[in-house]
């Protein structure tokens, strides 16, 4: 029964922290279509439309007129995780996955601007096929999060502005796990067959700053920085086993809080001559705040290695990460911009089943099309591609190899 209480314990870390393509560890970029087209460098700079509010509250001043952003992106990823030691490979474990997100900017005055943004930092979905060999540290796992963010920015002089908001971040997770091999232990039983169970849902404060000096018409850069939201699920636990509840298909309520490490960004824009301009980022990411995961309930004994009310406890390798972004816009005429951009994603952590994590490169393209001088249209392609990567967990070898196309399309409109 240790074994299994150790596979167990595994397979609900892997509940919120699994295989995400996008950005390293479990970040979600996907902010705009305009900002992807340049793989997001400058963002916290450049305020081409409403989404800047993703990025830098400061840069609202910017504005002299209100303005709505809604769009939306589609991330197909193709990547597959193969088991070395059993001679098996799970085939796109990472589905399409679709994230909208909506802004709005309204100013006030000639100093005072107000916005209000919707989108996602943060989520991961993952589907291994239910017989995997590593079923127990794998299976299906969705976390979803979703930012409701007001901000509020004022101009101090003709160069200096700055902004700032709350956020309300609402989180919902589901996972399934699976015997996988373990079923050889366990009588009248099938790889397929589910050892755990967890759905919860929660929400949480969070608070964002930023700032934006002018030094003249053309050259700009803009600060910012994100807090760190932590959020404690609650919800229903199902022990299928019964090897930490002590009776088997009990379903309890277990907590699990998971922290959304904080992010800073630093962002230049520099428009050169009438056609061209360049633009780039650097993003740091506090992943070190995340050093484990521990789910508790006074319902769960003998409990993870027999610590009565702890159903898991997994300690994580992870330090601070930066993202590099360098890009270029060109203007063609009235109706038409083309930009590109590349960007280095670094590893966040040590690679495991439940975050096979790797470095990123990022080849990005878009587009922008004016239809008049109150609507636009952007569109924006990314090649994303992910070292392959070899690690060991529970006596097993693994290899994680694969990337994505990410594609995006935003609205904008002026009033």
């Amino acid at each position: 029964m240790s074994k299994n209480i150790k596979f167990s314990a595994i397979a609900v870390t892997a509940a919120f922290m699994s295989l995400n393509v996008n950005a390293a560890g479990f970040q979600v970029n996907e902010h705009s279509a305009s900002g992807l087209g340049r793989a997001f460098a400058g963002d916290a700079a450049i305020a081409d439309n409403a989404a800047v509010l993703s990025r830098n509250p400061a840069a609202m001043t910017l504005f002299k007129t209100a303005e709505i952003s809604g769009g939306f992106s589609i991330v197909d990823p193709s990547i597959d995780v193969e088991d070395k030691s059993f001679g098996q490979t799970a085939k796109d474990v990472a589905p399409v996955a679709f994230v909208p997100a909506g802004y709005y900017i309204q100013p006030i005055n000639d100093r005072f601007a107000v916005g209000l943004a919707l989108f996602s930092n943060y989520g991961v979905t993952t589907e291994y096929p239910a017989d995997f060999n590593a079923g127990s540290s794998a299976g299906e796992t969705s976390l979803i999060t979703v930012n409701f963010n007001p901000n509020i920015a004022y101009r101090i002089n003709d160069n200096f502005s700055i902004g700032g908001g709350v956020s309300l971040v609402y989180g919902e997770a589901e996972l399934n796990r699976h015997l996988g091999s373990l079923s050889a232990a366990v009588p009248d039983s099938s790889p397929s067959d589910k050892t755990i169970t967890m759905k919860g849902d929660t929400f949480d404060w969070g608070w964002n700053i930023g700032a934006l000096y002018e030094y003249n018409e053309n050259n700009r850069f803009g600060l910012s920085y994100r807090s760190q939201v932590d959020l404690d699920f609650e919800g229903d636990f199902t022990d299928y086993l019964g090897a930490i509840t002590g009776t088997p298909n009990n379903t309890i309520t277990g907590k699990l809080p998971v922290v959304l490490p904080a992010i800073a960004e630093f962002s230049g824009f520099h428009q050169l001559n009438n056609q061209w301009a360049v633009h780039y980022s650097v993003q740091w990411t506090q992943y070190s705040k995340f050093e484990e995961l521990k789910a508790t309930s006074n319902e769960c004994s003998p409990g993870y290695n027999g610590e009565s009310g702890t159903c898991l406890l997994k300690e994580e390798d992870y330090d601070d990460s930066f993202r590099y972004a360098l890009g270029a816009t060109y203007t063609i005429n009235t109706t038409w911009a083309v930009r590109a951009g590349f960007a280095f994603d670094e590893q966040a952590g040590q690679a495991t089943l439940s975050i096979p994590d790797t470095d990123r490169y990022w080849y990005s393209a878009g587009a922008t099309y004016t239809y008049n001088q109150n609507m636009s249209f952007d569109l924006g392609l990314t090649y994303l591609y992910g070292k392959e990567g070899t690690f060991e967990e529970d006596g097993s070898t693994f290899t994680s190899s694969g990337g994505a196309i990410i594609s995006a399309a935003q609205m904008n409109y002026t009033f």
